[in-house]
């Protein structure tokens, strides 16, 4: 059988076999029959002269509590970050050798896992006088034949907020000045004379006109308005900030890689791109006689 070496090996001492458009499964969750978790993709063995990967390095975690095992890669199918083994049971796990990480995996260990699992389903079967033969990695021989994977891409807008000063505000005072009219009650003195006529005069003595000129001198007071300002606290006012939110709609066209399948000759193809068997074409032809009927 070809050498092989651990892909993380390849990549780093031969990025030109495999240039930049590479497939690593490493890190991906592994599944077993039924769906079942099992363990994580640990790495991959591949051939170092092409970059084919030929066997996958499973932690089966998830049935042992500690072990790991090399897969042949055709009885992987690869769905988003996920590897499913659709015919790999845990009574096959157990019957596997251990793989160590860094160990050289022989042709022993190779043809002690192959015959345990090319039980496990038809398509792997191999007559056994002829595989000895034709013992190898044969892209022939569905246990070892890549999975064809086509990545579809989409672009999703990503939406990051930075801080900006909006804007600012200054708080200070001023004097705002008006008129203001105020009524005052203000008292004040006035003279007041009283007259009264004498009736039965009697004569002053010695008394001569003109030689009496007194004068009588009368102070009248008065109150008067004095105006003074004094400041009075009529409101405080305290100063802070708090956050409120606000909703925006962002705009921005994105697209997406779409399947595109072109066919040549007589190929018939259901309703996902998919080549139709005759099984599926006899399916459909009947599926169609029951509609008319």
């Amino acid at each position: 059988m070809a050498r092989l070496m651990p892909l993380s090996d390849i990549t780093a001492q031969h990025s030109d076999v495999l240039g930049n458009d590479y497939y690593d499964p490493t890190g991906q969750t592994a599944y077993g029959m039924n769906g079942e978790k099992i363990g994580t993709i640990r790495g991959a063995l591949a051939e170092p002269e092409t970059g084919k990967i030929r066997y996958l390095l499973v932690d089966v975690g998830g049935w042992f509590s500690t072990k790991e095992v090399v897969v042949p890669v055709g009885m992987s199918t690869f769905q988003g970050d996920e590897v499913h083994f659709t015919n790999l049971t845990k009574e096959q796990v157990g019957d596997m050798r251990e793989y160590r990480m860094g160990e050289e995996y022989d042709t022993d260990a190779q043809l002690s896992d192959e015959r345990v699992l090319r039980a496990a389903h038809k398509d792997y079967e191999v007559d056994e006088s002829q595989y000895a033969a034709r013992a190898g990695f044969r892209d022939d021989d569905a246990m070892y034949q890549t999975p064809d994977k086509l990545r579809l891409l989409e672009e999703r807008l990503v939406v990051n907020k930075d801080r900006f000063v909006a804007g600012s505000v200054e708080v200070g005072k001023r004097v705002e000045t008006h008129q203001e009219n105020v009524n005052v009650d203000l008292m004040r003195e006035e003279v007041v004379i009283e007259r009264h006529a004498v009736s039965d005069g009697q004569a002053v003595e010695g008394a001569v006109l003109g030689e009496d000129s007194r004068t009588m001198h009368i102070d009248l007071e008065a109150e008067r308005a004095n105006v003074s300002k004094q400041a009075f606290v009529t409101e405080e006012v305290t100063v802070g900030k708090r956050e409120v939110a606000d909703s925006q709609t962002v705009t921005e066209t994105v697209g997406r890689e779409v399947l595109e399948v072109n066919k040549s000759g007589d190929v018939r193809l259901d309703a996902e791109g998919r080549p139709m068997t005759d099984r599926t074409v006899a399916d459909d032809a009947t599926r169609d006689t029951t509609r008319k009927v």
